[in-house]
């Protein structure tokens, strides 16, 4: 670690313990943070860390990133997500945008705009190919007709980055993206949903009717949307790994404390073999998923191909976290499902990890397939 990282990662510590830690429950019960938390978050820049430093960005690597969102999810995983999510848009923007798209979009974040990616639908999730949202050009407008649902930060974004068909008959090859503004005539964001876990990150509809933006808009051309998606889903999916090994961490923290604190049968419970046998494979399993998470970040950072191996850290950290949550569960017993400890927080939040960012199934799916390719004769 980098002085710079350092210094970032202190920052990003000392911020999560004072201002959010002692009042997690309270924030999930109010379902949000308060306002002043967000200011805060921009005032530190996090709305453009990934932006480059030409378009008034903190440019970190993926590598940095994934620091800060691991060092944040060690007291609560959503607060710095919500911010990768507005750098997830920044990024199709950057890869495939003209350089007006560049500076506009950037200008925005630096603003402390907040920002959606609007893939999945009602019919569209793991086959992000099935989108039905249309973007049908009109002169010089396109006309965005369409529902997206489960979208991550839609109450809160002043502009959403949309994949919708130009043309429905060609599938994929007709999905493009655009960039639309939150106050354009015809959006409309839904309700907050009403989740299991991650209740602190803000998911609702966002629904399309006759919106018209300008040719302008268009981000790339009308046959690489569905490219760009992917390609952005690939380079967000270590950073949403990085989230789930911070939280695994926070599993192991509350279990290894519970269990030097914990007295039964005479002495702490970390004394019994059982316990031990669950701690060690909780920092195993957390280990493990920190390596394949940096490793796909090196790989990120150095323009290298890294589909495999990012859906590898996907995969691995969100089960990981799964299973060492349960664990945190199981270790602290009775408290371990009371609301007032963070177990059970941690246990409700890491099912959601399985399923965002493309489930489980598919990362396998994903590193599967790529195994084939690389291994044909």
């Amino acid at each position: 670690m980098d002085s710079q990282q350092q210094e970032l990662v202190t920052m990003v510590r000392s911020f999560m313990n004072k201002e959010i830690k002692p009042h997690v429950h309270e924030f999930e019960e109010a379902g949000g943070y308060p306002d002043r938390l967000v200011q805060m978050g921009k005032d530190m820049g996090l709305t453009v860390m990934q932006v480059p430093e030409r378009y008034g960005g903190l440019g970190l690597s993926t590598t940095t990133t994934a620091m800060l969102l691991e060092e944040g999810a060690k007291v609560e995983s959503t607060y710095i997500s919500m911010f990768n999510i507005t750098n997830m848009g920044a990024k199709i923007v950057m890869f495939a945008g003209t350089e007006a798209q560049k500076e506009y979009y950037a200008g925005i974040l630096a603003e402390g705009g907040m920002s959606s990616f609007c893939l999945t639908e009602p019919g569209a999730g793991s086959d992000a190919a099935s989108v039905r949202t249309t973007a049908i050009r009109k002169g010089d407008k396109y006309i965005i007709n369409g529902n997206k649902m489960f979208i991550t930060n839609a109450s809160i974004a002043d502009v959403f980055l949309v994949v919708a068909s130009t043309d429905l008959s060609k599938g994929y090859k007709g999905l493009a993206t655009f960039i639309v503004e939150r106050d354009r005539p015809g959006v409309t964001v839904g309700k907050k949903e009403d989740k299991l876990g991650m209740r602190l990150s803000i998911t609702a509809e966002v629904a399309f009717q006759d919106v018209e933006i300008p040719v302008e808009n268009l981000v790339g051309t009308e046959e690489t949307g569905f490219a760009n998606a992917m390609k952005v889903l690939e380079l967000s999916r270590p950073l949403v790994a990085a989230s789930s090994v911070g939280a695994s961490q926070q599993a192991i923290d509350l279990a290894v404390k519970y269990a030097q604190e914990r007295v039964q049968f005479g002495q702490p419970i970390w004394k019994f073999e059982a316990i031990q046998m669950m701690l060690a494979d909780m920092q195993m399993r957390t280990s493990a998923a920190r390596a394949l998470v940096y490793n796909a970040c090196a790989l990120i950072d150095a323009g290298q191909p890294c589909s495999k191996e990012a859906a590898m850290a996907k995969c691995y950290a969100a089960d990981a976290y799964q299973k060492n949550a349960t664990d945190a569960v199981q270790i602290m017993g009775g408290y371990g499902v009371m609301k007032e400890y963070m177990a059970e927080k941690l246990y409700r939040d890491s099912k959601i990890t399985q399923i965002v960012e493309g489930t489980n199934q598919i990362q396998r799916l994903v590193i599967a397939k790529q195994m084939i390719r690389e291994n044909r004769i």
